[in-house]
């Protein structure tokens, strides 16, 4: 079924074009009168007018996107951090008050921690293993909830249900990052979540060859959204609208095989010497493996990590020695890639957030590709030998 929405659910939007979607790169279009150009330049979300207000293959992924998040409509941006800040900052104003999770992915972080305050718009952060710390954070003044799970680095999960049941209930919207789990294993939409953000980038991108972003939920959320967009103008270029569509396609098929992998990579990793503690949500042994089967259809995803018992300086001989993980930033696409958080946050963050969000020195994250599975492990096993040899 997934696979199918992937593939079809944007061609009813241009018939007889083709199969594969034509690239329109016109930044303006013509009308044929003045009622016609009235209604192009009002319209919330039209993608026929100028290309700041929209374009066609951006509004083409949005739909697939939409769908496969069981949503109404979508919206592109830019990035993925274009998609957050944008929606984030269309639904508060100074005096306003936000309850997110003390762990996001590092430009979240910032915003929260940095842009929004000196906006006058306070931020309360909280461990998200358990609904209860929302409830405590939540103020009369609490305008939205923002959530993101699995998280990045140490794959921790939220419950979407609960927290959204107790937002709902105070009337707070709630957003949360779906780009870990992708549509494919997680829905926040069905579990009650008001807005889904994902970076397009990473596994609906699944190539690493684009930068975009997409908020999916109900059109009415998403023109106040579209209206802020036209203002801060993160647009999503049509040609990596273009890209994403392609890209798409094919994003079960890949993501069940990432969730494969990465599940044999993570039962290796917990026997093999030199490693410490294993991060993976699709393992039997995830301390929220209830809330996995639950929440993420029993599924891991594509990205893990796990410590190193040398601790740091064993981290960075570790990456010096693989063969077919790559040494890169970024995740979701077809090749696989490995980063020691601690190098890469090490002088973007406050050493109190890195130590807070369990950065240790020796923390690896893998990101999973779709090279073979026994190739992976080999490469992985081989730099641990030398680890060992030193």
């Amino acid at each position: 079924m997934k696979s199918t929405t992937s593939l079809h659910a944007d061609h009813e939007l241009e018939r007889n074009q083709g199969i594969a979607p034509p690239l329109f790169q016109s930044v303006t279009y013509f009308a044929e009168n003045e009622k016609e150009f009235s209604e192009m330049a009002s319209e919330p979300l039209h993608d026929g007018f100028y290309g700041r207000y929209g374009n066609r293959n951006a509004s083409r992924i949005a739909r697939v996107i939409a769908d496969l998040e069981h949503a109404e409509d979508g919206l592109m941006f830019a990035s993925g951090m274009g998609a957050i800040s944008n929606t984030v900052l269309s639904f508060v104003r100074a005096g306003d008050h936000i309850v997110a999770q003390k762990n996001h992915y590092i430009g979240t972080t910032k915003l929260l921690e940095e842009i929004l305050p000196d906006f006058g718009v306070e931020v309360s952060l909280v461990e998200q293993d358990h609904p209860n710390n929302f409830a405590r954070a939540m103020q009369d003044n609490t305008r939205l909830v923002l959530l993101e799970s699995p998280v990045n680095p140490l794959l921790t999960l939220t419950d979407l249900e609960a927290v959204a049941s107790l937002a709902r209930s105070r009337g707070i919207l709630t957003i949360c990052d779906n780009t870990f789990a992708t549509p494919i294993l997680q829905q926040p939409i069905d579990l009650g979540i008001d807005l889904v953000i994902h970076s397009v980038t990473k596994y609906i991108g699944g190539h690493h060859d684009l930068i975009a972003g997409c908020v999916v939920g109900a059109r009415e959320l998403l023109k106040k959204i579209w209206s802020m967009n036209l203002v801060l103008g993160s647009v999503s270029a049509p040609f990596h609208s273009w890209l994403a569509l392609r890209g798409i396609r094919t994003l079960d098929l890949r993501v069940r095989q990432h969730c494969r992998s990465a599940l044999a990579i993570a039962g290796f990793l917990e026997k093999a010497p030199g490693v410490g503690k294993v991060y993976y949500p699709g393992l039997p042994s995830h301390p929220q493996r209830a809330l996995v089967d639950k929440q993420m259809d029993g599924q891991g995803g594509g990205l893990l990590s796990f410590d190193l018992k040398g601790g740091y300086d064993a981290g960075v001989h570790f990456l010096k020695h693989l063969q077919i993980f790559q040494n890169a930033a970024s995740l979701g696409g077809v090749d696989s890639l490995a980063i020691q958080p601690a190098v890469m946050w090490g002088g973007r963050l406050p050493q109190e957030v890195i130590e807070e969000q369990g950065l240790t020195p020796g923390l690896i994250r893998l990101a999973i590709g779709l090279e073979d599975t026994a190739d992976l492990i080999r490469d992985l096993s081989q730099s641990l030998e030398k680890l060992d040899n030193r």
